[in-house]
């Protein structure tokens, strides 16, 4: 085996192993409560996207139709399995990419991403899929980190992005994300802004809301 995909595979699991620790104080510091204001307007048909290890999984309703939850990552999806067993949670785990989404048109009310669209490699293709599978009265709910409004700060980000993506996985700390959303047949509602509190600052501005079918494919 290569030593760059061996290195990278050992990263991977390790990665698994540290992410909920490196998360903690930003979970406790604000973002949980914001994970469970966000998700209490899941309903119906919900597909989550990225899940990595389900730090979201007790905040959904108890009375979805159903919910599926999506993880590409081995090495996540073997933690996200485990702590879905140990929750007792009916959920179905599947190894799908956000970029293509095994789901029918407009077969889905609700679809959630936090902290995904910032790693996903085409995010366009992503959205578009997502606005695919939504229902025409469905929603995305997102919770993520953007590209900072600072000029100052989008210059650090813009500095630091190639070795925080090495060590994020693949994660762009720079990415205009809500602006992406808008351009990829969604509709922006209700979106605010936050902060990452007691994470490293190229990672702190956040964009938190929902869009709905509706936008102009393209645009």
């Amino acid at each position: 085996m290569d030593d760059n995909i061996m290195m990278s595979d050992v990263w991977a699991r390790a990665f698994a192993l540290v992410y909920d620790p490196f998360l903690w104080i930003g979970e406790r510091a604000g973002v949980r409560a914001r994970r469970r204001e966000l998700l209490s307007r899941a309903r119906g048909r919900t597909v989550e996207i990225g899940c990595g290890t389900a730090l979201n999984l007790a905040h959904y309703p108890e009375d979805l139709d159903e919910l599926v939850l999506l993880e590409p990552d081995a090495a996540m999806r073997a933690r996200l399995a485990r702590r879905l067993r140990r929750s007792g949670r009916p959920a179905q785990l599947l190894d799908a990419s956000a970029e293509r989404l095994p789901f029918a048109d407009a077969s889905v009310d609700t679809v959630v991403s936090t902290f995904v669209l910032c790693t996903v490699d085409a995010p366009d293709v992503a959205l578009r899929e997502i606005a695919r599978v939504l229902r025409p009265d469905g929603q995305l709910l997102f919770l993520e980190h953007v590209r900072s409004e600072s000029p100052a700060l989008a210059s650090w980000q813009d500095r630091l992005a190639g070795p925080w993506r090495r060590f994020a996985r693949g994660c762009r700390c720079n990415r205009a994300i809500a602006e992406l959303i808008a351009g990829c047949g969604l509709e922006l509602e209700g979106v605010e802004r936050a902060s990452w509190r007691a994470m490293p600052p190229i990672v702190r501005p956040l964009r938190v809301g929902r869009a709905l079918p509706g936008g102009v494919v393209g645009a």
